[in-house]
């Protein structure tokens, strides 16, 4: 019998019959070599990411005296009760009279606040030590947020001001909506992703507490941005990955190829940051986080949210190329690691062009009020892109879209390399593929 090396024709038929075979099964094993020399790689790993755990858990969040700004304000729940309307001359008497210029907008306001019909609300605190106490609530009629009988409201309390004064609406209360629609979303994945489904929920759990009880109160302790979000991202990426695609050589090399572009990742963000003098302190909310922890370094935390924010869609990329590659090797197990890669990283070219256009679009849609603010004061590009605002959402984008593009190529060629190396071995993937081939073509000569 010819052997498939000096034979190349039967081969289309055998790789045919062994990917119809094996493609909606579990992927091949590896050598017992490989997978030592994979977990010889990866449990140093795992080890030091649960020392830095130990040796970086903040445990809690440092208290500060609360400067009622912002998000740092007191807040409960209110409901409200009764919404009149009157005339805005009534409840705005106090208010400076309009000089009649309209070519400003406090001109405009100051029109406003003396014609036209406002909202008075009755707001009743609906929780806290104040439960069942009424104020009241003068909503204009150019405001943003009109208020509405019987809606839930999120009221701020100043407990410095004066009695009547303390309580007032600072928002909607959208928990119920917010809810539903998570469950919504929970019950989606389940239902198409069935057990991975329910593992993705997980480590989707797994990944939140990370970020909540790990990263955020350490970096608010003082510990160094970089280093927290290191750790925290890698612990985010083992508990994911392993959980959702199990503890397998083809998840670990996806680790590896991820570990490797975050590495790549936090190096040019760490270069370009510092290049570009990027403070992090750009906006009222950065401003009051430096002003209540003045220990922070605000350009550490904007590089700790590049990396965070770009391991998500890493992941996808990763995991899809490993996927790729391994069957690949099961469509054709006589490929060598070249071949692997050739047609591996035909299919990442693809994924490269999706993926980039993706992780802009979300950027982009995320700056879009700011973006739009420069259209109207019709800035130069040359302007919108140097201020900033606008440049660290550009080195934002940027860094992440080149991690995204060098994991293409680094985990194609691990992937090939790995699934290759077992090729010839005894007890290799190819001696346990074969059996199972075998096996469902006598299947179906039964059949027949």
């Amino acid at each position: 019998m010819t052997s498939p090396q000096n034979d190349p024709a039967p081969q289309p038929p055998q790789g045919h019959t062994h990917a119809h075979t094996h493609s909606h099964g579990p992927a091949a094993p590896v050598s017992r070599h490989l997978r030592k020399v994979i977990a010889a790689v990866l449990i140093p790993f795992a080890t030091a990411v649960v020392v830095g755990l130990i040796a970086f858990w903040p445990g809690g969040v440092p208290d500060h005296e609360r400067t009622g700004v912002g998000f740092d304000r007191q807040t409960q729940d209110g409901k409200v009760v009764q919404v009149v309307k009157v005339d805005c001359a009534d409840v705005n008497a106090a208010q400076v009279p309009p000089t009649g210029d309209t070519s400003t907008p406090s001109g405009r306001e100051a029109v406003n606040e003396q014609e036209g019909e406002c909202a008075k609300a009755t707001v009743e605190v609906t929780s806290g030590d104040d439960k069942g106490r009424r104020f009241v609530e003068v909503v204009q009629p150019d405001a943003p947020r009109q208020l509405k009988e019987g809606q839930g409201v999120v009221v701020a309390y100043a407990p410095d001001a004066p009695r009547d004064l303390q309580y007032s609406v600072t928002d909607v209360n959208r928990k119920v909506p917010m809810a539903l629609l998570a469950g919504i979303f929970a019950l989606a994945v389940v239902l198409v992703g069935r057990m991975r489904g329910v593992m993705a929920l997980v480590a989707l759990a797994v990944s939140f507490a990370v970020l909540t009880l790990f990263i955020l109160p350490a970096i608010l302790q003082g510990s160094n941005p970089l280093v927290v979000a290191v750790i925290g991202a890698s612990a985010i990426m083992l508990a994911a990955l392993y959980m959702c695609h199990g503890v397998t050589a083809r998840t670990s090399v996806a680790v590896i190829g991820t570990l490797i572009s975050l590495l790549l990742i936090g190096l040019l963000g760490s270069l370009f940051i510092g290049w570009a003098s990027l403070s992090g302190n750009t906006d009222d909310n950065t401003g009051l986080i430096k002003g209540l922890y003045p220990d922070i370094d605000m350009s550490g935390l904007l590089l700790a949210g590049v990396i965070i924010g770009s391991l998500g869609v890493l992941d996808d990329v990763t995991v899809t190329q490993t996927s790729a590659v391994w069957e690949l090797h099961q469509a054709d197990p006589e490929m060598g690691w070249k071949g692997l890669y050739r047609a591996g990283i035909r299919i990442g070219r693809d994924h490269i062009a999706s993926v980039v256009n993706t992780l802009v679009l979300a950027y982009a849609g995320a700056a879009l009020p700011l973006l739009l603010l420069f259209s109207i004061a019709q800035s130069s590009v040359g302007t919108v892109a140097n201020s900033e605002l606008v440049a660290e959402e550009i080195v934002r984008t940027l860094v992440g879209s080149i991690g995204l593009v060098a994991s293409v190529p680094v985990t194609t060629v691990l992937a090939a390399l790995v699934v290759s190396a077992d090729r010839a071995g005894p007890g290799g993937a190819q001696a346990a593929t074969a059996a199972p081939a075998r096996t469902g073509r006598g299947r179906r000569r039964k059949k027949g």
